[in-house]
């Protein structure tokens, strides 16, 4: 049996809703050569079935399902299962664009000093309307400042890695859950440079079950705690950048976020994308006026002038 020189990991948890098109992105790669390596780690929604029909009709899935063992266990039991020259990660809840392995995999193939390429992505809302473009920094100089201060430089899910530097490095680290990427990243950087692609590789979506979402005061402990071991592994002396939430924090910042958005619909002349964050917003804080203001203009108003 051929080795294929990507191997595509995914672990599923209840992602009824999102798993067929994340399966279907990948299926529908311009490149071919890939194994595609699937736990469903004990969904008790839909999501098995789903993947079966999938597994059943292409020979490059492996799927297993089992009981829950949690997030990162599950990653590294699949790196585990994983044969690629490459390691590409992928969510459940994500898209893959059509070139993205193509691009990656040209890219790692050219720059032998390159241990992790990422890319730009897409952020997209639960029912897949594009909310902003989100560039990464390329350079691996950028990149690794950006990681010693604690920020995440690399998308998780749309990284493709050598598989030889994560087993060098041991994997995912449990411990810094839900900040195992960042761990990973600046360990990562110290075998090899990292990259980021300007080209866009991924579908991101935010949606309120996401683990950045529920986890992210968490999420901000654990990177620092990654990046004082960091700091301590190459004897230097860091400094921690404290960012303000970038996802929904409680209900109030939930409002924000979501007029913030409805603003954006609008103004890129969305209407219904306007009208259902105007709706959205008055159902997370009914007695706020910044949604009620939204909706009415997302429904009378005329849009403003586009820029040619």
């Amino acid at each position: 049996m051929t080795v294929p020189i990507v191997s595509v990991i995914m672990p599923v948890y209840n992602a009824q809703r999102y798993v067929a098109a994340a399966v279907r992105s990948i299926l529908a790669q311009t490149y071919r050569d890939f194994e595609f390596l699937i736990i469903d780690d004990g969904s008790t929604d839909r999501s098995s079935t789903i993947l079966q029909r999938y597994a059943a009709t292409d020979d490059r899935i492996r799927l297993i399902r089992r009981d829950n063992l949690g997030f990162v266990a599950t990653l590294n039991e699949l790196l585990q299962m994983a044969q690629g020259e490459y390691i590409a990660r992928m969510d459940a809840d994500d898209i893959a664009l059509p070139d993205r392995f193509a691009l990656q995999v040209a890219f790692l193939q050219t720059h032998p000093q390159v241990v992790c390429v990422g890319g730009a992505q897409d952020w997209i809302d639960a029912a897949g309307r594009i909310l902003l473009h989100h560039p990464e920094a390329e350079d691996n100089a950028a990149i690794q400042q950006l990681a010693l201060t604690g920020q995440t430089p690399i998308n998780h899910p749309s990284a493709m890695m050598r598989r030889s530097a994560m087993l060098q490095v041991g994997g995912y680290d449990a411990n810094f859950y839900p900040a195992e990427d960042l761990d990973l990243w600046l360990k990562l950087g110290e075998l090899g440079e990292l990259a980021n692609l300007r080209q866009t590789v991924l579908c991101y979506r935010q949606h309120d079950r996401s683990i950045s979402e529920r986890l992210q005061t968490q999420q901000t402990q654990q990177r620092r705690a990654a990046c004082v071991q960091a700091w301590q592994r190459r004897g230097i002396t860091g400094t921690f950048y404290e960012a303000p939430p970038w996802r929904p924090v409680d209900r109030r910042s939930r409002h924000q976020f979501v007029t913030m958005y409805g603003w954006w619909f609008f103004n890129a002349g969305n209407r219904s994308g306007a009208l259902a964050y105007g709706l959205k917003a008055i159902r997370t804080l009914p007695w706020a006026i910044e949604g009620w203001k939204l909706f009415a203009c997302a429904l009378l108003k005329p849009f403003p002038p586009q820029a040619p």
